[in-house]
């Protein structure tokens, strides 16, 4: 026997969650669909939820209400070798005043949270629900069937909220084979420290959180490294090209164990106790990784739809997964309303995102993909300006050599002019 609602969400992380509660609001029948035992269950996250307007519209005061760890006092940038690191930290009054730029957040926490507030207004949660299938009618997609459940869930709209993998897209048609090149791997490590430690050795009072960008801390593979500080907690970890990963052999386990160990980190981690080890996938081909958004019946949000970059400096996710979930929502209300469920009314959603930041900060970066690839990134270039400044501090009793001499001293071997130029060009086009 089928079950009917408006629009059925697979998919219960923060894009479809934030579908699920505004449609609800509405007044509309909702189905919010999760495979783990809770929202937020299977989930990893490497630090900030920024302060978005799809957020400020549904909870204006967001920070009095939600489940939220600190506010982000202050950025960091490192530069690593195995043995040294050059930081570059930003911190500004204006971080310190509510609504507050962004904050840390616990993943499992937050997502149930969410969830729980669209169920409050009205929505149907199907926790341990697994998404089998696509049900189609009449040339469109109309229902889901569910695994090791009979019965159908039959919908007007279904919105795929599933994943960096979605299956459900991929049924659907609107994406192909998935390749490693626009894949990365996380991988993190929850590390249980009490508050006034974490205060009095990351410089913090109160609920002021601190958020660490690492590079060069991969042994030279494709990516980076994160440490954010939770109210009692850190989380460390990595997120590596797929392509990279499988390239070198090595697991992904054992370079976050080579991380704990370096010497600058091992001074933030003392005596920390370690709480959970997880792993994820993270979209990261930009606007070529991105799948077709909608068809008949069906839009695509989050991370099933690709949205998630890095420009070198910020790594954006979260936040433009709880948009676009706002804009499907916003279009499929209207669709239902006209009771046209076709195409050409949900591309409506395409259109939204692209006038939204979302797609407009992907495409001013669309370059930053071709830039994370270059292998130079993390280990050359860590190693020249770490050794630089090595130089320039040391002393040995000689005469010191000018800047440009003991430039061009530690880059023999590493980096070729040639090559810095055309790194100096890619990066440039990536961020200018």
């Amino acid at each position: 026997m089928a079950k009917s609602f408006d629009v059925i969400i697979v998919g219960a992380g923060p894009a479809g969650s934030m579908a699920a509660l505004k449609l609800a609001r509405a007044g509309l029948e909702v189905a919010l669909l999760e495979r783990g035992t809770r929202p937020g269950a299977k989930n990893i996250f490497g630090g900030l939820l920024h302060n978005t307007p799809a957020l400020n519209e549904i909870f204006p005061s967001l920070w009095e209400k939600a489940p939220l760890e600190r506010h982000v006092h202050r950025k960091t940038l490192a530069l690593m070798t195995p043995e040294a690191s050059v930081a570059m930290s930003f911190e500004t009054g204006s971080f310190e005043k509510a609504p507050y730029n962004g904050y840390t957040v616990m993943r499992p926490i937050f997502d149930n949270w969410l969830a729980e507030e669209a169920v409050r207004e009205g929505a149907t949660l199907l926790a341990s629900c697994t998404a089998e299938d696509l049900i189609r009618e009449n040339g469109r997609i109309s229902g889901v069937t569910v695994k090791g459940r009979a019965g159908e869930l039959r919908g007007n709209i279904v919105i795929a909220a599933d994943g960096v993998l979605s299956f459900m897209a991929e049924k659907a048609g609107l994406r192909g084979e998935i390749k490693p090149g626009h894949m990365g791997l996380g991988v993190k490590l929850l590390l249980g420290l009490p508050r006034e430690v974490i205060n009095e050795r990351f410089g913090l009072v109160r609920d002021e959180g601190a958020d660490y960008s690492l590079l060069g801390i991969t042994r030279g593979l494709r990516g980076g490294g994160f440490l954010y500080t939770n109210s009692e907690s850190l989380s460390l970890g990595l997120v590596v090209h797929l392509d990279s990963l499988k390239a070198s052999g090595q697991k992904p386990y054992d370079l976050l164990n080579q991380a704990c160990q370096h010497p600058q980190l091992q001074k933030l981690l003392k005596g920390a106790v370690p709480l959970e080890y997880s792993a994820h996938l993270v979209p990261e081909g930009g606007l070529r990784g991105m799948p077709r958004l909608y068809t008949d019946g069906m839009m695509v949000v989050g991370d099933a739809a690709g949205l998630c970059y890095t420009n070198g400096f910020n790594l954006e996710g979260m936040n433009l997964a709880l948009t676009s979930g706002a804009l499907a929502a916003e279009c499929a209300l209207e669709a239902i309303k006209a009771k046209d469920y076709s195409a050409r009314s949900l591309s409506r959603y395409q259109k939204r995102l692209g006038a939204s930041f979302v797609i407009k900060d992907m495409r001013a970066f669309k370059k930053a993909v071709d830039m994370m690839h270059m292998e130079r990134l993390y280990a050359a270039y860590p190693e020249l300006v770490c050794g630089l400044l090595e130089r320039i501090y040391r002393a040995e009793g000689k005469p010191r050599d000018r800047l440009l001499k003991l430039l061009r001293k530690e880059a023999a071997g590493r980096v070729k002019l040639r090559e810095l130029l055309a790194d100096a060009i890619r990066i440039g086009r990536a961020w200018l």
